[in-house]
């Protein structure tokens, strides 16, 4: 019998703790060689994905972003070389990809956006929501991250209870939709639930604020099911970067295995978290500055930097962050996968979190369509594997090995805020 852990095996296997992937994957901050591309239509001298002879957006500076962009065919074409039969042939090869490699969500507003619905139903489809257990399948989304952020102008002394009162109802949805949903608190648990048929849910991000200052509000609601929290509104994390309790906390999360989530985060902190945590940290929403100047946007050397500590940059599918269409998401990819390596970007739907959508990703079953924008780009079927799933597994592993290893010489953190910060 076949363990519960293994992975089918479509494709080479990639995203592995100590994988740098197959030898034929390209080095961060090239594209593909010209062995990898199978497509006649693209050309990759110099590093350079190039379209009908014009080089694509986001692989290489900002310059060449700013060139692309003036560059870029209509918004009404296809995109793409080889016609409808192209356009086909590549979508169709994006779903028997994603079969085997489904897409790990980083960012879902739905528990927020339950709040507010009288009834609903994923199980058999929602039209009040962008997300579903019918429209996750069609997209082929084997986990989402979904986010217990509290809403702008909420009261400081809510926020524990608040969050508290959404993994309460994210359990409950949860447990209401057996045969679509599973709750999993680890990476093996993320697998478990996609060799049984069910979209794995990852608890978090969860705000700084829900700790209210305290490292056992932290262990608790480690207990609950969190799993990511972002380091953003607290004392002890702000633009000035991290006091000594905020350090302590990065340390109690390592020991835990929380991942640290930096989107939004000031350079200050960023810098502080990467050179001090024993787990890579993720940016749940973060896209490439040098495309679109957007504040939780990263610059090209905070990307580089990203990719030497195996964190992940996980790009949202926002208008706002990456532009209106899915070739602009696709930029971003690429300039993130050239830039910090093919190994540190993921995605991050941000579905039912109130923003605006590029045009074909406006819900969970878009997903085919960007990666077949992908495949047509010249990106090999590896890095892809790597975009989608292996990237995140890897991250999650890695924060479970962490905490087994640091759980055996370091007992829970017992330091307050008014010891360390005065």
């Amino acid at each position: 019998m076949a363990d519960l852990h293994d992975e089918p095996q479509t494709l080479p296997e990639v995203g592995g703790l100590d994988d740098e992937g197959p030898a034929a994957r390209p080095a961060p901050g090239k594209g593909p060689t010209a062995a990898q591309t199978t497509r006649p239509s693209r050309d990759t001298r110099n590093g350079r994905s190039t379209r009908n002879g014009r080089p694509t957006e986001g692989t290489g500076g900002a310059g060449d972003a700013r060139s692309a962009e003036s560059a870029r065919k209509p918004a009404g074409g296809s995109g793409r070389g080889g016609g409808r039969d192209g356009v086909d042939g590549a979508l169709e090869r994006a779903r028997d990809l994603l079969a085997g490699h489904p897409v790990a969500d980083g960012y879902s507003g739905l528990p927020w956006a339950l709040r507010h619905l009288p009834w609903y139903d994923l199980q058999f489809g929602e039209s009040a929501l962008s997300t579903d257990v019918p429209r996750l399948r069609e997209g082929h989304v084997g986990a989402l991250l979904w986010s217990l952020h509290l809403p702008e102008g909420l009261a400081a002394g809510r926020a524990v209870g608040a969050t508290l009162e959404q993994l309460d109802l994210v359990r409950s949805v949860i447990d209401a939709h057996p045969e679509g949903l599973r709750l999993a608190r680890s990476a093996g648990q993320v697998i478990d639930a996609r060799n049984c048929g069910r979209v794995a849910v990852v608890l978090g991000p969860a705000t700084a604020a829900a700790l209210d200052d305290s490292l056992s509000i932290l262990r608790v609601l480690h207990s609950l099911g969190l799993r990511v929290l972002t380091l953003v509104g607290a004392s002890w994390a702000d633009g000035a970067g991290l006091t000594r309790f905020g350090e302590e906390v990065v340390r109690e999360m390592n020991r835990l295995g929380v991942l640290a989530d930096l989107s939004g985060a000031g350079e200050a902190t960023v810098g502080r978290v990467l050179a001090l945590s024993k787990t890579p940290v993720v940016f749940t929403r973060s896209a490439a500055r040098a495309l679109r100047p957007h504040p939780c946007n990263l610059f090209d050397a905070q990307l580089a930097e990203l990719g030497l500590a195996k964190g992940l940059c996980m790009v949202p599918l926002t208008a706002e962050q990456t532009g209106p269409d899915v070739r602009d998401v696709a930029d971003h990819l690429d300039h993130v996968r050239a830039v910090a390596g093919p190994d540190c970007v993921g995605l991050s739907g941000t579905h039912d979190s109130g923003a605006a959508h590029p045009q074909g990703l406006t819900d969970a079953s878009g997903y085919p369509h960007l990666i077949a924008e992908l495949l047509d780009r010249g990106w090999p079927e590896t890095d892809i594997a790597l975009l989608t799933w292996g990237n995140i597994q890897r991250v999650l592993r890695t924060a479970d090995f962490t905490a087994r290893a640091v759980q055996d010489r370091r007992k829970p953190s017992t330091a307050r805020i008014e010891e360390l910060d005065g």
